[in-house]
This record gives C-alpha cells, structure tokens and sequence, in this order.
C-alpha cells in the first residue's frame, strides 16, 4: 500500500501554500453547510434507548481495525482505532424513529481533542496524512454498507476519490466524511437501532429492527478514481515535503496497561515477570507507601503509575458503613468498581495496544468500549458471574431456608459484558484450578504462593476436632457440612459469625475461635459453592493439617488436599470418617 521513494513523483508533492488554500475552503463550505443545516435540512440527534434492543439483526457490517503492516504506520492505525473508540461510544444504542433522516455528523459532532480525538490515519490530496479524528472513514464506510444491506434510502453519500485495497471502496460500499459539509445520510421507512462495538480485531455495526422491503436507494456521489496507491506521511521519506513525520517522534510508541485493584500475591509476581519498562500500571493507589497491605502491589519498573486515590477513599468511607454480608454491600462493591473502571479507562492513552484487566473491572471496561481494538489478558478472581450466578441458583434450590443464598445477583447487562469479554480475552490468568477449567484453550495457571507457618501446630487433645474455616453462610457449604457431621463425636471449631441462623449449629459441640486456635484442629473442611480466596486453607495446608473441600476452592492437584465432588454431603462424611479414624 505504501509507494517507495522512487515513484515519489506519481503524485504532486503538498506545498504549505496548498494547505492553506484547502483550509480556507474547508471552513468556507463548513459555514456554508451550518447555515443549510439550521434553516433547510431536518435532521436531527436522536437519544440512546433500549425499546429495540431486542429486535432481530437486520444487518451487519465487520471490518477489521489493524490493516497495516509496516510497524512505522502502526501509531497511525492506533490512533485510527482511538477515534474510532470515541466515536462508536457515541453511536451505540441510537435508535432512529421510522422516516427520520440519520446524519451522520450531527450524531458524532466535531472531532477535537478535548473530545478524546487523536491524530489517526487520514486519505487527503493522494496521501495518509495523520489528522485530530483521522480514520473515522471506516465508521461511515460501516454505516453506509450496513444501510445498503438493510435497504434504507441512501440520502447522501459521497465515495472517496482514492481506493485503497482491502477496504470496502473496493465493492463500492464506502462512505467518505470530513466535517461537516461531506456528511452521510439515509433513513429507513420503520424505527431502527444502531450497535456499535469494537473487540480487539475488529469494528462491527448492527442494524436492529424489522426488515425494509427492497428498493433501489437513491445516491448522491462522486466517482472514485483507481489512482496509485497512497503515499503515507509516517512512511514516504519524501523530506522535502512539510507533512512527513520523523520517526524518532515515536520511538516509545506501544506499551501495556496493568489495570489493577485488590493485591494478590500470585498476580503481582507474573506482572512483575511480564512487564516492560514503557508500561502503566493502574491502581487505587500505592500501597506500599501509604501501608495499605490490600494495595501493596509492587511499583517499580513501569514508565508510569496511575492512581485513583479519591476513589479508593470514598470507597473505603463507603464500605466501612455497609455490614460484611449482604445484597446491598455487593451492590455497592459492583458500583466501586465501575467508578474505579471509569478512572482508568479515561487515561488510557491511545497507544495502549495490550491490557492486563483485573477481573471485577472487566464488564466495566469493556461495556464502554475502552477494550476495543486492543488485545487484553484477563487476571482472573472469581468464576464467571453466569456460572456463579447459576451455582448460587443451585445450592438455594437445595437450600430454600437459607437467609444467604439469595441475596444478591448482578444485573444481567453486567453480567453480559463480562461473558462478551472473556470471550474475546487473549489468556485467562488464575492460580484457582476451577477457574482454569473453565477455559483449557487460553488459561494460564500460576502457582498459589504458599504463606510461612509463622508458629507450631499445637498437639490436638483426645477428642477430634473439624475446622470450618469461614462464615456460616449457604455458599461456603455450611448446610452440606452440618449433614455430613451429624451424629460424628467430634468438636466443630467455626471461624466466623453464624450468619444463616444463631442456633445454626445447635446440638453440634460448636466453638467460634480464631485462626490461630482453629490450628488445634485435627482436620479442615470446606465443602463450598463459592471460594475464591482460599488463603486461609493454603496457611493450614502448609501447617501440615489435612484438608477436605470442594472443587470450588480452587485447590485440585496440591498435596495434604483431598478434593471431594460439590454438593455430596454423603463423599464428604466418608472423607470425614477417613480423616479422624472413625468407624461409621
């Protein structure tokens, strides 16, 4: 696609004086079309909604973001796909009534930096040239090819005067724009929505609504002309012309962003593994240096830090007001983290071209489209929320009594975003075995960091003892263990408050200790649903005292630890009975 220096005269070179002539009649028709636009046209900007969202598809168009090859071009194309984030946010949901003219330049208004536009890649005079909002041509190009398929009336269009292969000027279904006198307009006989969404390859436009009987669309345009192929101004080495970029401008060009939140030991030792010295790291703040151990993640070696300390204040001041348990608490904790996603994608700079997420800020990030166009790496904390979801569901049709299990469920937007996105993530990073099951193609297990034994296991007195190290609540498996002991002479030592019911072990010789008496027991169980962060079980595992949980613990594979099946109260009594040396 790029011309070598040696065919530098196949097309006149820019002069400055040229430049500014094109300028003077950009703004003059610019005024002139305002002025048409206020007093002739009616068009108009029409809201987001959701009365369509669940139409059928009536047409969709796909063009991938990265076309270049030549790395001197790929801060071009980045910025491209920027413009592009910016601009699709901005077209998403738009439902156009029946009959009413959708322009194209009224939905997406100038394109200047203070709006988020960078310099992209931009078809001018026979040259890329980079320009504030360059590359929005292929937004058009998407609307115009997905409104020709879905049968709309072409009000206006105006081709590019150049085609570049591969793209859809190719088959004649492009669309060129330039503020705002070069606009692209249709409209459609019955109400439609717009979708617009980039994922890491690719930008994709939907049409929803029902289906415009054929017609053939009216077209205002020009003709395009199969002119060589364009010079680029990062790649042309013509140095006598005033556009060309000097390379040395971008030599740190391309770095990855570590979006972070809660430190998990495991997860800070692969960054650390993984990171270059021109990547960001995204955190709430450093906590290192204000001693705040759920943030220590490690800091140096990246180009920058960037915190959110503010937030993480509210947040703190918020949480402290909200009990431990309950639906309200993982409301707010949701709300937390699309604050703190929101944050960071709004200093993401363009050329960002990989992320490594933290899970709870994934759905946030990718719902707002700050994902899109750029590979990402998923650090993964919990299951999916829709097996979660569907395990809870599970385990309280099991347990209709209990006061726990169906507290709380993510709004189904949320949840769809998050699977949409793990879909679309390169790797899934997770030292949970259960977690990595779940994704065999492109899981990365870690290895759990085993914490030091600070202190001797006491020896355990004549009779046994069974550890529950956790809360009384349905999803850590309270009910399954109650009926696995029931009958067992055998002391149960519980690590948290009974939050089911305060008479929830009554009949059970039951005692609420603390970790360090809880390492007098003789054996752990934790038959949960639910455990993401088995912390407390990798400290009794490494004190040499057996364990018996579910798979749910993330666990299968390390030694001392016996897996038994979910939701088997009978596997769990057996391994019980196998554990203390007892007879049925």
């Amino acid at each position: 696609m790029i011309r070598s220096i040696n065919n530098k005269l196949e097309n006149k070179i820019p002069t400055r004086g040229e430049t500014l002539v094109f300028r003077v009649k950009s703004f003059l028709l610019q005024i002139r079309r305002s002025i048409s636009n206020g007093l002739e046209d009616r068009v108009y900007r029409f809201s987001k909604g959701n009365s369509l969202i669940d139409d059928p598809v009536a047409a969709e168009s796909r063009t991938p973001l990265w076309t270049e090859t030549d790395d001197r071009e790929r801060f071009l194309v980045a910025g491209k796909i920027q413009n592009l984030r910016v601009a699709a946010a901005l077209l998403d949901g738009v439902e156009v009534p029946a009959g009413e003219v959708f322009s194209f330049w009224k939905h997406i208004g100038r394109t200047n930096r203070s709006r988020g536009y960078v310099e992209g890649r931009e078809l001018r005079e026979g040259c890329i040239i980079p320009n504030v909002g360059g590359g929005i041509c292929q937004l058009s190009n998407a609307l115009y090819d997905a409104a020709l398929r879905s049968n709309f009336e072409i009000i206006e269009r105006h081709a590019h005067s150049q085609i570049i292969p591969g793209s859809l000027a190719e088959e004649g279904r492009d669309a060129t724009v330039f503020w705002n006198y070069v606009d692209l307009r249709f409209r459609s006989p019955k109400p439609f929505r717009i979708d617009a969404a980039l994922d890491p390859t690719g930008l994709t436009i939907r049409f929803r609504g029902e289906s415009v009987a054929r017609k053939e669309p009216i077209q205002i345009s020009r003709k395009s002309l199969h002119s060589p192929a364009p010079n680029s101004c990062a790649t042309c080495g013509i140095g006598e012309c005033h556009q060309v970029i000097d390379p040395k401008t971008h030599e740190d060009f391309g770095r990855t962003a570590f979006m972070v939140d809660d430190m998990w030991p495991e997860f800070d030792d692969y960054i650390r593994s993984t990171r270059g010295l021109n990547d960001v790291l995204f955190l709430p703040l450093d906590g290192r240096q204000f001693r705040k151990a759920n943030y220590a993640w490690t800091t140096d070696g990246f180009a920058r830090l960037q915190q959110s300390r503010y937030l993480t204040a509210v947040r703190s001041v918020r949480a402290r007001k909200l009990a431990a348990q309950g639906a309200e608490r993982q409301r707010n904790l949701l709300a937390t983290y699309r604050s703190l996603a929101e944050s960071y994608a709004r200093r993401l700079s363009y050329d960002t071209l990989h992320a490594v997420v933290q899970q709870n800020l994934l759905p946030f990030l990718w719902s707002s489209g700050s994902l899109g166009g750029r590979t990402f790496d998923v650090l993964m904390t919990a299951l999916p929320m829709s097996d979660l979801q569907t395990r809870l569901d599970h385990a309280r049709s099991r347990h209709p009594e209990s006061t726990t299990l169906g507290d709380f469920r993510a709004d189904p937007e949320i949840v769809k975003a998050e699977s949409e996105a793990l879909r679309h993530a390169r790797r899934i990073i997770t030292p949970h075995s259960e977690i990595a099951s779940l994704f065999p193609e492109k899981a990365v297990r870690l290895d759990w960091k085993t914490p030091p034994v600070k202190f001797k296991r006491p020896k355990s007195g004549n009779r046994p003892s069974v550890v529950f190290p956790a809360s009384t609540v349905g999803r850590k498996g309270c009910y399954e263990l109650r009926e696995a002991l029931a009958g067992l002479d055998a002391d149960l030592l519980t690590m948290g408050p009974h939050i089911e019911d305060a008479a929830f072990w009554h009949g059970f010789n039951a005692h609420r200790v603390d970790f360090h008496t809880a390492m007098n027991g003789d054996v752990v169980v934790l038959p949960a649903f639910i455990e993401h962060r088995p912390r407390h079980l990798l400290q009794f595992a490494a004190a040499g005292i057996p364990l018996i949980v579910s798979p749910a613990c993330g666990l299968s594979g390390l030694a001392g630890i016996e897996t038994i099946a979910l939701d088997d109260p009978a596997s769990l009594r057996s391994a019980l009975l196998r554990a203390l040396g007892t007879a049925e």
